[in-house]
Formats: C-alpha cells, sequence, structure tokens
C-alpha cells in the first residue's frame, strides 16, 4: 500500500508555494517583462527619457553584421566549452570512482575550481598566458611559439575556452561522480564475467545508466555557457581582440552598459533569451527520448 501525504487544510499547500512563487516572479518573470517592453523603446544614454518605436531595435539589430558575428562566436565558443567540460570531467570521474589511494584528497581538489567566482577565474588564467608575464607563456616563447591572446583572435578563443572548461569541470565532475556510485556493481560485474572489456562495459553499460545525469549536464552546461561566462570574457579578453570573443551576453553588456543603447542591449537580451529556450526545449523534446532511466 502507497502512502501518500494529505493536507488537513486545503490552503497549506498554497500557503507553502506562495514564497518560492513570489521569488520566481520578481527575480525572473518581472525582469523579463521588463527587458520584453524595453526592447520597443528608444531611450537615452540615462535612462531618463523613452520614445515606443516598435520592432525598429529589433530591425536595427538584425542588419548589423556584428551581431551575426557574435552568434557565430557563441555557437564555436558554447559548442567547445559544453563538449571539453563534459568529457573532461566523465574522464576524471570514471578515475575518482576507482579504488585509489588518496581518492578523498583527489575529489577534494576537483571540487576547489567551482568555489572560484567566473570573474576570477578569468584572471587567474590571464595572470598564466599573459604574452609578457604570464609563467605558462614564457615556456611558448622558448618554443618560439608566438602565443599573444591581446592581438591573436585564435589564441584569445582559445584562453576563454579554457578558463570556462576549467571552471565548469568540477561541477560537471560532482554530478557524473554521484551518477557513477549510484550504478550497482554487480551489474558491471555481470558484464565483465560475460566477457566484456572495460571499454565495452563503459560504452555499453556505464555510459548508458549515466545518460539521465548526462542530459541534466548538458541542459546546465548549455545555460552555463550562454550567461555565466560573462565574467571570464570581460576579464580575460573584454571581447577582443577585434570582437573575436565577443559572445551575444557579452554583447548585451557592451552595447547596453558601454554603448548606451539600451532599447538595442535589451532586444539583444530578449533574442538571446528566446533563442536559450529554443535550445532547452529542443533538449527536451528530441535528446531525451535517448535517455534510459
Amino acid at each position: 500500500m502507497e502512502k501518500s501525504v494529505v493536507f488537513s487544510n486545503k490552503l497549506l499547500p498554497y500557503l507553502l508555494l506562495i514564497p518560492q512563487l513570489i521569488i520566481t516572479f520578481v527575480f525572473f518573470y518581472w525582469p523579463a517583462s521588463q527587458a520584453v517592453w524595453q526592447s520597443f523603446l528608444r531611450e537615452d544614454a540615462f535612462g531618463l527619457t523613452s520614445e515606443f518605436v516598435g520592432l525598429e531595435n529589433y530591425t536595427s539589430l538584425f542588419a548589423q553584421p556584428e551581431y551575426y558575428a557574435s552568434m557565430l562566436v557563441t555557437v564555436v565558443f558554447s559548442s567547445l566549452v559544453a563538449a571539453l567540460s563534459l568529457s573532461i570531467a566523465l574522464l576524471f570521474a570514471t578515475q575518482a570512482d576507482k579504488n585509489l589511494k588518496a581518492a578523498g584528497a583527489y575529489k577534494t581538489l576537483m571540487i576547489w575550481p567551482y568555489a572560484v567566482a567566473p570573474a576570477v577565474a578569468g584572471v587567474l588564467w590571464i595572470f598564466m598566458f599573459h604574452p609578457s608575464l604570464g609563467t605558462l607563456a614564457r615556456p611558448l616563447r622558448w618554443m618560439n611559439f608566438d602565443w599573444n591572446p591581446l592581438l591573436n583572435g585564435n589564441h584569445a578563443m582559445a584562453l576563454v575556452v579554457m578558463a570556462a572548461v576549467w571552471k565548469q569541470i568540477s561541477y560537471n565532475f560532482l554530478f557524473f561522480l554521484a551518477g557513477l556510485q549510484s550504478i550497482p556493481k554487480s551489474v558491471l560485474e555481470a558484464g565483465a564475467i560475460d566477457g566484456a572489456g572495460p571499454m565495452r562495459r563503459f560504452w555499453t553499460i556505464t555510459f548508458p545508466l549515466l545518460s539521465p545525469t548526462t542530459f541534466f549536464l548538458l541542459v546546465v552546461n548549455v545555460v552555463y555557457v550562454f550567461f555565466d561566462t560573462f565574467g571570464i570574457i570581460d576579464a580575460v579578453t573584454g571581447g577582443g581582440p577585434a570582437g573575436a570573443t565577443t559572445t551575444m551576453v557579452y554583447k548585451v553588456f557592451a552595447d547596453g552598459r558601454l554603448g548606451g543603447d539600451l532599447g538595442g542591449s535589451a532586444a539583444q537580451s530578449v533574442v538571446l533569451m528566446v533563442i536559450v529556450i529554443a535550445l532547452t526545449a529542443i533538449q527536451f523534446k528530441y535528446v531525451e527520448r535517448k535517455v534510459q532511466y
């Protein structure tokens, strides 16, 4: 017989939900609605006067070649960060799941980077790879490699990708390790008895059983790349050189905060929000079909 919770007071469930609903409305839906409304306005740099212009901000936005360039940068950046952070974290988690000496210390050290703020992570990496002062840039100069992320767009993209991946590996590592530890050892032992090698056991048993965790992390990493990497890009490259690392979220900041185009910046934020919602919906509709619960 299944047990179920029954509230004696019919109003109690709604009273328990009200605080969360208020927080969600105030910090999520209200700012989003304000961004949508502001995208139809033309405001001065100080936000003192505004004029309703309809879809003019959107038509002006999609007429800018720089905006399409930021879309391409975002696609490249997000694909590299999501793929590398997930694959490296899965590799580390599989090693941590083994009976290793000092496994506790290893797991603790893996978690530490998650406590570092994105801007601080960016500063750490620019200190290491600064073309003239970086400790890890000196060996590159000794090997006659002309490393300069301040002038070379490919080098700058590589640097922000490394910083973003390093920052996100810890988060992915925690969930992958928890997923691995929840897999019954008897299933893996049965595969070994049947003659399956370590790699075959991983791809036919372990990885399919990790599919719910992988799907969850894929959704989270997409949101992370589109929004939470702003601090890293701002600290490391500032969107440069020549817009080589200007993602969509950084362009929202650059045009709105630095350029004073509040209406155009709001239009960009609405477009970005629609893209992220669409990507999340696609993942839930098509990718989740391959998840084995």
